[in-house]
């Protein structure tokens, strides 16, 4: 029993990873808080402290995030323009 317990504890204490990617905006929907990059990717902007402001179509971004492995992103940390 002891043994499960410290399987489960491993298996719900996984850490959060962080990464970051730079790409350019194809497209910026402020209302619904989406940014597309030109790898067509999809960034939900939904719990960013602070986006800056006035990003538009063809802006380069950095965005720092954090992962949780294969569960995917758990936030996004911060988004520069370059």
């Amino acid at each position: 029993m002891r043994g499960f317990f410290l399987a489960a504890t491993l298996l719900v204490a996984t850490p959060a990873l962080a990464d970051e990617v730079t790409g350019t905006i194809l497209a910026y929907d402020r209302v619904d808080g989406l940014i597309v990059l030109d790898d067509k990717t999809v960034w939900s902007l939904e719990f960013v402290a602070e986006v800056p402001e006035g990003l538009v179509s063809g802006d380069e971004v950095h965005i720092v995030y954090e992962t949780a492995g294969e569960d995917g992103i758990t936030k996004i940390s911060a988004i520069h323009r370059k």
